[in-house]
């Protein structure tokens, strides 16, 4: 279909702003509290290992790489609808399957696997999405939608170590169940592929004013690289630098830090409360550092989202009054936050839209990687030495090579590599 030359009356983009939000909020809104605030009551019934229980959480990011390269090939063919209704009702289906757990292995089958595809359809196909509808607004609208995920993590932390006091942990598994999958089916029913399904422009613009946009790298956005010529670029390894940077701190601190504060002498509605804390830190700074990168590039905006992430690990090594958890909680969000847009808004700039879907499927992978052994790893090492020292020191080396990553990664033209 031509797009219309005019603006339309509606930009149907806002609406699938509006549906990414919705699925963001309920899947990574429950996704993360499924299983951190849910650690010490299962670790209390049945007595498992922190490494044991911890391993389900890796092997879900293990399951999502495999899976990464698949959804973005995917997402290019079939369209995000299919892709997000068929494969993310998984996400409601784990968590009703939860709560009939009575083994490790039963526990770590359900998470990893069956929930590990239905969070594999939340990142990739909503991101490429988004990126095919947006230029100008690309970081606000990304930012947008991520805070459903800080929306989600004021809401359902709460909620969870309420309903697990109240009612159980196996009911409180039900009642996620059956909100996550009316929720991701009707999210994925709005997505549409592309602005030209439709007659519309990016941005909803017209072809006039679609020109007029300038770009902060507009060599970028005027070449698209296959996978190919993306994988044989420095940046590409550059930028896998920092999506395992993040998916390290992601997995290993989101679901550990609740056991972390019970460890501390503090009951698990507070737990659940600094938690929430993060994400609702993260989702101020989806929006507003998103709409930053737009202004200041993607480069400077991670430097600055990594440098919060260490400062803030540094304090949590000291941290042990509730005071001082909520602080490191709202600084590690910001930067946590910030990281989780620009890992997106980044690949859409230097490699095009053209192979977008596979190109941050294959850096997914790096992703991962680094959370599936992120997590495992410092489950391992509180059993060996009964806390987490070592693994905040590890935070911090990690998040200062993100630095490090982002200030080597330079602009690029096609023309010259």
């Amino acid at each position: 279909m031509t797009p219309r030359s005019g603006r339309s009356k509606f930009f149907y983009g806002y609406m699938v702003t509006a549906a990414g939000f919705c699925i963001w909020m309920i899947g990574w809104g429950t996704y993360t509290p499924s299983f951190s605030v849910f650690f010490k009551p299962l670790l209390t019934e049945f007595g498992w290992s922190r490494a044991g229980a911890s391993l389900a959480y890796s092997l879900s990011y293990m399951v999502q790489a495999v899976l990464a390269i698949m959804m973005g090939w995917l997402t290019d063919r079939l369209g995000p609808r299919a892709v997000v209704m068929m494969l993310g009702s998984f996400l409601g289906i784990c968590y009703l399957l939860m709560s009939q757990v009575n083994t490790l292995w039963h526990f770590q089958v359900n998470y990893a696997l069956i929930g590990g595809i239905g969070i594999s359809t939340l990142n990739i196909p909503v991101m490429v999405t988004l990126s095919r509808w947006f230029i100008k607004k690309r970081g606000l609208m990304i930012g947008i939608v991520q805070a459903g995920m800080g929306v989600g993590g004021l809401i359902f932390p709460p909620l969870t170590g309420w309903l697990i006091l109240a009612y159980g942990w196996r009911s409180a598994y039900v009642i996620l169940g059956i909100i996550t999958f009316i929720g991701i089916m009707t999210g994925g029913f709005f997505l549409r592929r592309d602005p030209n399904d439709i007659g519309q422009l990016p941005d909803g613009l017209s072809e006039k004013m679609q020109q007029e946009v300038k770009p902060l790298n507009p060599v970028a956005h005027s070449t698209s690289f296959s996978i190919w010529e993306a994988v044989h670029t420095s940046q590409f390894w550059m930028i896998a630098g920092l999506y395992g940077s993040f998916g390290f701190c992601r997995s290993t601190f989101l679901a550990h830090i609740p056991a972390h504060v019970q460890d501390l002498g503090f009951p698990l509605t507070d737990a659940a409360n600094v938690l929430a804390v993060i994400t609702g830190s993260s989702m101020f700074s989806r929006v507003v550092m998103g709409r930053v990168a737009d202004i200041i590039g993607n480069r400077r905006a991670f430097m600055i989202s990594f440098a919060a992430t260490a400062v803030s690990l540094i304090w949590g090594l000291a941290a042990n009054n509730l005071w001082e958890l909520y602080l490191f909680a709202l600084v590690f969000g910001f930067g946590w936050g910030n990281q989780a847009v620009l890992r997106y808004t980044i690949a859409s700039e230097v490699f095009g839209l053209a192979s977008l879907g596979l190109v941050m499927g294959t850096l997914g992978v790096a992703e991962s990687s680094a959370a599936t052994f992120g997590s495992f790893f410092a489950g391992y090492l509180f059993d060996t030495f009964g806390n987490y020292q070592l693994v905040f020191w590890m935070g911090i080396g990690v998040s200062i090579a993100g630095i490090l990553s982002a200030w080597f990664l330079k602009p690029m033209d096609k023309r010259l590599e």
